[in-house]
């Protein structure tokens, strides 16, 4: 019984023992590391306005400046499409007109049938073309936008989510998938 109360009393003085091994005056604040950007809300309507006003130019205020060409090859090629439909739209209906008028046209091998269906046909590829120019112009807009919105996320390295092929080590056979890695 006397052991009993021994180790009680010992366990009783070393337990309410407090040891420090520092004072709390001489702690090191550690200050926050994370550099943060301020956010200008404005940016996203800035380079859509920009967009807006020149194609390809909030593309160069986001500082994307490899999708310029790919803003101009689109709205380019679709314009030339439009110019080009819309020339052979106005050559086939001035050889109908002529026609009409008893004159001679560059056509004659063709029928009025012909002739109309040809006009038909341009003028619809030209409609078409205008409104894939227009579309493209939008996209661009839509673009500077979305991308200028993006810009304002805190993306760094340490979170990355990426593809991994491996072999499985019972059956040897290559397994696919997908691998979440988060580094603190």
């Amino acid at each position: 019984m006397r052991r009993v109360i021994y180790i009680t009393v010992l366990f009783f003085l070393v337990g309410n023992y407090s040891a420090f091994s520092q004072e709390i005056a001489d702690a090191i604040i550690a200050k926050d590391t994370i550099k943060r950007e301020e956010i200008n809300p404005l940016a996203p309507s800035k380079a859509a306005f920009y967009s807006a006003v020149l194609p390809g130019l909030g593309q160069a205020y986001n500082k994307k400046y490899w999708k310029i060409p790919i803003v101009y090859g689109a709205i380019g090629t679709s314009l030339y499409f439009y110019i080009s439909n819309n020339k052979k739209y106005h050559k086939y209906r001035d050889a109908y007109k002529q026609r009409l008028a008893g004159e001679k046209d560059e056509f004659g091998y063709l029928d009025d049938n012909r002739l109309i269906q040809a006009q038909r046909f341009y003028q619809r590829n030209r409609d078409l073309s205008l409104l894939v120019t227009v579309g493209f112009y939008i996209l661009n807009i839509v673009d500077a936008n979305v991308d200028a919105h993006l810009l304002q996320f805190n993306v760094s390295d340490k979170l990355s989510f990426q593809p991994d092929i491996y072999q499985n080590d019972i059956n040897y056979k290559t397994n696919v998938g997908l691998t979440l890695n988060y580094k603190f």
